[in-house]
């Protein structure tokens, strides 16, 4: 990686820094939680991830065989993290073992989502060779 991208690189993890210790600040200091910075937090750490991984923010250009692999796998274990925390989220947030208890429909719902995403999208890639 040239000195032009690791600069971009550390730009993007400096402000990463800045606007999560700044959300972070506002919830020690006056107890308000900014969705906004928390939004923007993810979207530059991803920023950075995909700079130190790639050497550019949009995930690569041109990709060989290894590098075709990396993306599949890293989107499948992506997937599963995702699949658990969120369900771990759903159980912290309601506070109830109890999948009757939960009144959080919405994210019940895109729990319920992250288990039907993976096999429906398989089934339709199947589809597309067979």
């Amino acid at each position: 990686m040239d000195s032009s991208k690791k600069i971009m690189g550390m730009l993007a993890f400096v402000a990463f820094i800045i606007v999560s210790g700044f959300s972070l600040y506002k919830w020690v200091r006056f107890g308000t939680i900014d969705g906004g910075s928390i939004f923007f937090s993810f979207l530059l750490l991803s920023y950075f991830f995909n700079w130190i991984t790639w050497g550019q923010h949009e995930g690569g250009g041109e990709k060989d065989e290894l590098d075709r692999h990396i993306q599949t796998q890293s989107a499948k274990i992506g997937y599963f993290a995702l699949m658990i925390l969120s369900a771990f989220i759903l159980f912290v947030s309601e506070g109830v073992s109890n999948l009757n208890d939960i009144d959080n429909y919405p994210l019940l719902i895109m729990v319920g989502l992250t288990f039907v995403t993976l096999p429906i999208t398989e089934f339709i890639y199947s589809r597309k060779f067979k």
